[in-house]
C-alpha cells in the first residue's frame, strides 16, 4: 500500500484485459469556413456550393465554353475554306475534347473543378499556319481545308508536348521564381 498514488501503472481486471482494444474515434476532416480562407469568396476548394447551385454553376461553364468553342471554330474555320459541315466537326470535336479534358483533370489532375477548352492564345499560332504560303497552292477548298488542319493539328501537338515537358520537369515553377 505503500506504492499506491505515486505513478505506477495500475493491473487491468480480468474483464478489461479480455476486452478487445478499440482504436480510437477518427476526427473527420471538416474545411474552414468560407470567410477563413478568403475573404469576399462564397466557395473555395475546400467548401463545395450545395448540389443545386452545382449543377447551375456546371450550366453557366457550359455556356461560357460552347461560346468560346464556337467563336475560335467560326473565326478559323471560315479562313480556312470550310463550309458550314467542316465547322459543326470542328466545333464537335472541340467539345468532346473538352469534356475528355475535363474529365480527366477532375479525375487524375489537381482536381480542380476546371473547364479546360480551347484556348485563345493558340490562335495566333493557328492564323499563321492558316496564311502560309503553302496552303495557298490548294485550289479546291475542301482540300485547303484538310490539309490546313493536318498542319494546325501537328503544330499544337508538338506545342502541347513541349508545354507537358515544362510542366513535368518543373521548368516553369523554377523560371517564375
Amino acid at each position: 500500500m505503500a506504492n499506491v498514488g505515486q505513478g505506477e501503472p495500475k493491473q487491468p481486471t480480468p474483464k478489461q484485459a479480455a476486452a478487445p482494444k478499440q482504436a480510437p474515434p477518427k476526427q473527420e476532416l471538416q474545411p474552414h469556413p468560407t470567410m477563413d480562407q478568403l475573404s469576399g469568396v462564397q466557395y473555395c476548394v475546400n467548401s463545395p456550393p450545395p448540389w443545386k447551385e452545382a449543377v447551375l454553376l456546371g450550366f453557366q461553364h457550359y455556356i461560357l465554353t460552347l461560346g468560346n468553342t464556337v467563336f475560335i471554330s467560326t473565326m478559323t474555320v471560315s479562313q480556312i475554306g470550310g463550309d458550314n459541315a467542316e465547322k459543326a466537326r470542328v466545333i464537335q470535336t472541340l467539345l468532346f475534347l473538352t469534356g475528355f479534358n475535363t474529365l480527366m483533370q477532375t479525375m487524375f489532375g489537381t482536381r480542380l473543378p476546371l473547364v479546360v477548352s480551347g484556348a485563345h492564345a493558340y490562335l495566333i499560332p493557328v492564323y499563321s499556319i492558316i496564311h502560309a504560303k503553302r496552303y495557298n497552292t490548294y485550289q479546291e477548298p475542301h482540300e485547303r481545308f484538310a490539309q490546313t488542319m493536318r498542319g494546325i493539328q501537328g503544330a499544337l501537338v508538338i506545342a502541347l508536348a513541349f508545354q507537358m515537358i515544362l510542366g513535368f520537369l518543373g521548368l516553369c515553377r523554377i523560371i517564375v521564381k
